[in-house]
C-alpha cells in the first residue's frame, strides 16, 4: 500500500515538475481547440486542392467543366476564369494550401502537448484575421462582381472563420488579447454566437442577392 502512495506521490510529483519545466509565457491549448484547427484547415486544405486541381484542368482545356458547376449561380468555372481567383499573379489557393497546412500542423502540436509563446499566439491570430478578411473581400467579389459561387470557396470561408474565431477566443482566455474582464467572460460563455450569426448573414447576402433565381426554381 505505502508503495502505491508512494508511486503515485512520484506521478504528482514528475507531473508536476513536467508543468514547471514549460517556460514563463508559453502557452498551450485544450483538446477542442487543437481539433477545431486540425479539422477547420483539412477542410482548407481539401478546397483549396480541388480547386488548384480544377484551374489546372480549366487552363488546360477551356471546355473543362468543374463537378462544381451545378447551375449558373453554383458555378465554379466562372469564378476560376475570374481576375479575382489569381489576385496576387498566382492560384488563390495555392496561398491556402500552404497556409491550412500550417494550421492543421499546429493543431496538432498543441494536441501533442506543445505550447507557444504570446507572439506566436498573436501572429496565429493576425494571420487567421487576414485571411478571414481575404475571404470575405472574395466573397463580395463572387456576389456582387462575378455573379457566381463556388462550393469549394464557401468550404475555405466557413473553416477559416471558425479558425479566427476561435484563436481570438483562445487569446482572449489568456489574455494575449487584452479586453475587460466582462467581456472576455462574455466571449467564453457565448461563444457560438460570433460565428453563428456571421454564417447567418452569408446565407443572408448569398439568398438576397440571388433572389430571382431561387424563385425561379420554386
Amino acid at each position: 500500500m505505502s508503495g502505491t502512495l508512494h508511486d503515485r506521490t512520484a506521478e504528482v510529483r514528475t507531473r508536476g515538475e513536467g508543468v514547471a519545466a514549460r517556460p514563463p509565457g508559453v502557452i498551450g491549448a485544450g483538446r477542442g481547440f487543437a481539433w477545431l484547427l486540425i479539422v477547420s484547415g483539412a477542410a482548407g486544405i481539401l478546397a483549396s486542392f480541388v480547386i488548384t486541381l480544377d484551374k489546372f484542368e480549366l487552363l488546360r482545356d477551356p471546355d473543362f467543366v468543374p463537378s462544381c458547376n451545378l447551375s449558373p449561380v453554383l458555378s465554379c468555372a466562372d469564378v476560376m476564369r475570374s481576375g479575382q481567383a489569381s489576385v496576387f499573379g498566382f492560384p488563390n489557393p495555392v496561398i491556402g494550401l500552404a497556409a491550412y497546412a500550417a494550421v492543421v500542423a499546429i493543431g496538432f502540436g498543441l494536441l501533442a502537448g506543445a505550447g507557444y509563446r504570446r507572439w506566436f499566439w498573436a501572429g496565429l491570430n493576425l494571420g487567421t484575421l487576414l485571411g478571414a478578411g481575404f475571404c470575405m473581400w472574395l466573397m463580395s467579389q463572387a456576389l456582387y462582381g462575378i455573379g457566381a459561387l463556388c462550393l469549394w470557396c464557401c468550404l475555405a470561408w466557413a473553416a477559416t472563420i471558425a479558425m479566427f474565431w476561435y484563436t481570438t477566443v483562445h487569446n482572449l482566455r489568456h489574455g494575449v488579447v487584452r479586453a475587460p474582464r466582462a467581456l472576455v467572460s462574455g466571449v467564453q460563455e457565448f461563444h457560438w454566437v460570433v460565428p453563428v450569426t456571421w454564417y447567418g448573414v452569408i446565407v443572408l447576402l448569398i439568398a438576397t442577392r440571388f433572389q430571382a433565381y431561387w424563385e425561379t426554381l420554386l
